[in-house]
Formats: C-alpha cells, sequence, structure tokens
C-alpha cells in the first residue's frame, strides 16, 4: 500500500466483498434441496473470499475513513448490492416499501 491510500479502493473492495457475502448468504436460498449442513460448508467457503477483501479493506480504508464512515460506506454498498443480486439472481424488483425501508435505514 502506498504511504498516501486512495478513497476509492477501499470503496471497490467493500463491493467486491459484499458480492461474496451476499451470495453466501442469499445464494443457496434457490437451491432448497441442498441439505443445510451443504449449504451451511458452501456459504462458509464463499464467505471466506469476503473475508479476504473486507479485512484488508476495512484496514486500508482505516487510513483515510473513521470507523464510523467506514460502517456507513458498508451499509451503503451492502444495500445497494443487494438490490442488484435480488434482480438479476432471483428475478426480483424492490417494491416501493423495499426502498423506503431502505431509506429509513441509511437516514
Amino acid at each position: 500500500m502506498s504511504a498516501t491510500p486512495s478513497w476509492w479502493l477501499p470503496i471497490v473492495m467493500l463491493t467486491g466483498s459484499n458480492v461474496f457475502m451476499t451470495m453466501a448468504w442469499y445464494g443457496h436460498l434457490k437451491h432448497k434441496g441442498v441439505p443445510l449442513w451443504q449449504a451451511v460448508l458452501i456459504s462458509w467457503g464463499i464467505a471466506f473470499f469476503e473475508y479476504v477483501i473486507m479485512v484488508p479493506a476495512n484496514r486500508w480504508g482505516s487510513f483515510v475513513y473513521s470507523p464510523y464512515q467506514l460502517k456507513i460506506i458498508q451499509e451503503v454498498v451492502t444495500l445497494v448490492v443487494f438490490i442488484g443480486f435480488a434482480l438479476v439472481y432471483f428475478g426480483v424488483r424492490p417494491q416501493w416499501n423495499h426502498l423506503a425501508a431502505f431509506l429509513c435505514i441509511l437516514l
């Protein structure tokens, strides 16, 4: 890492890690025939890659952002990634009340 960490690298890394996290948490819902213990193990395997990206993102991000700012960024990224994931993976669009709830969370 350079002496002057960039402001955008942690955001990109948090976004990437969040894709893995969302797959680990929700991807198995499309495969309900898979035994639960297998879904858990597969999810843990996917979550490993989330941590491999998330921990350095937060470490490097802490040179630029406060812990509160990092958490706020993470929550925004989580909601945006989930909306995209739900659209692409499950084919469901958010309804107005979902978007209103997300807005309340952000506020």
